[in-house]
């Protein structure tokens, strides 16, 4: 059996199959990363959501293209369409690629649709109950964290990877977006303390009582308290400002990608639940305290513990598959808002020293 690549003749073109939303996709960056410095003139191609466009391009250096996977009814990231796979086999296996890299979990779902994607050659994780190839692949590395992971997955084929930073690169536009909305609303950066209430699953969010609370406290001592989140999650956000009693700067829907970016960068601290922004938080250096629900942190939490604080409670249940918590939440629950407080106090008197 062939090595999956070969350094005297590196491949030509590489489809990475991950279909997942933006926490997962920044965590797979130090891997697009060892990928481009190790095959600088291979052309990459990600298959993944049709809402990674805008993280290939901005990743450009990395990805030279996207095309959108359809979805299947096992992986919950987005409504399947089953009726467009046809077509997606059809448009992806015209690249005639070299190599297709399985990035999308254990492979327990993922492989086969990779097997199908017309590669010469294929490799990626496998489950426990299957067989490693050597070389190819690799049994999937349930402890370890997201970033190294696929590290680990480029090293066992053959491939310098030992970077784990994460990076987000923002543009002079980005700053100029956030710079407008910081004059907008009247908001200091020296001041600025995020709230990302919001996550896509109910039972990764914290209450929104709490994070009132928590709004209310910071703003008595002085701080300036902003939400954000998505346009859907305005609603959330118009709840949490009745539940606080103030008139907190509402920035949901109001930011790009980009622009969250930069005005992370600036602000003095975040506070959110475990959910994509807390990697953008990451990848531009900003302080954060995450609360994490139902997620598993030691896959998911930021590398940099100092800078970005997980609060998870330990729980038999922890990693939840539920979309709702059936039992009441008491992973959510454990997160008291004193825990909290103690934590964005000790960041932000940090930050001023």
């Amino acid at each position: 059996m062939k090595p999956l690549f070969s350094h005297s003749a590196p491949p030509a073109s590489i489809i990475v199959f991950r279909a997942l939303q933006l926490g997962d996709m920044l965590c797979a960056v130090p891997a697009l990363r060892a990928l481009r410095q190790a095959f600088p003139d291979a052309r990459i191609t990600l298959v993944g959501l049709p809402n990674a466009r805008e993280f290939a391009d901005r990743f450009h250096q990395y990805v030279d293209d996207l095309v959108e996977f359809p979805g299947i009814p096992a992986f919950p990231e987005q409504a399947p369409r089953p009726q467009a796979m046809p077509g997606f086999y059809r448009r992806v296996r015209t690249l005639h690629a070299d190599v297709a890299l399985q990035m999308h979990g254990s492979g327990a779902q993922s492989n086969a649709i990779v097997g199908q994607l017309g590669a010469r050659r294929w490799g990626g994780f496998v489950d426990g109950a299957a067989t490693p190839v050597p070389g190819q692949r690799m049994t999937w590395p349930d402890g370890l964290p997201e970033p190294q992971r696929y590290l680990a997955l480029l090293r066992y084929l053959g491939v310098p990877a030992e970077d784990d930073t994460l990076e987000f690169p923002c543009t002079e536009r980005d700053q100029g977006d956030a710079d407008r909305l910081l004059q907008d609303h009247g908001l200091d950066p020296a001041r600025l303390v995020l709230l990302h209430a919001g996550a896509r699953l109910p039972s990764r969010r914290w209450p929104l009582e709490r994070y009132a609370d928590v709004a209310q406290a910071l703003s008595r001592l002085g701080w300036q308290v902003a939400l954000t989140g998505t346009t859907s999650e305005k609603p959330m956000a118009a709840e949490l400002r009745r539940l606080s009693g103030l008139t907190l700067p509402d920035l949901c829907g109001a930011t790009t990608l980009g622009s969250l970016a930069a005005l992370l960068r600036m602000s003095r601290l975040l506070v959110c639940n475990d959910t994509g922004i807390s990697h953008v938080a990451a990848a531009v250096g900003a302080a954060s305290v995450v609360i994490a629900s139902g997620s598993d942190p030691v896959r998911w939490a930021p590398k940099d513990r100092a800078r970005h604080t997980v609060l998870a409670a330990d729980m038999p249940c922890r990693p939840c598959a539920f979309e709702t918590c059936p039992i009441g939440h008491p992973c959510a629950l454990a997160i008291t808002v004193p825990q909290v407080l103690t934590l964005a106090d000790s960041h932000l008197a940090r930050e001023a020293r």
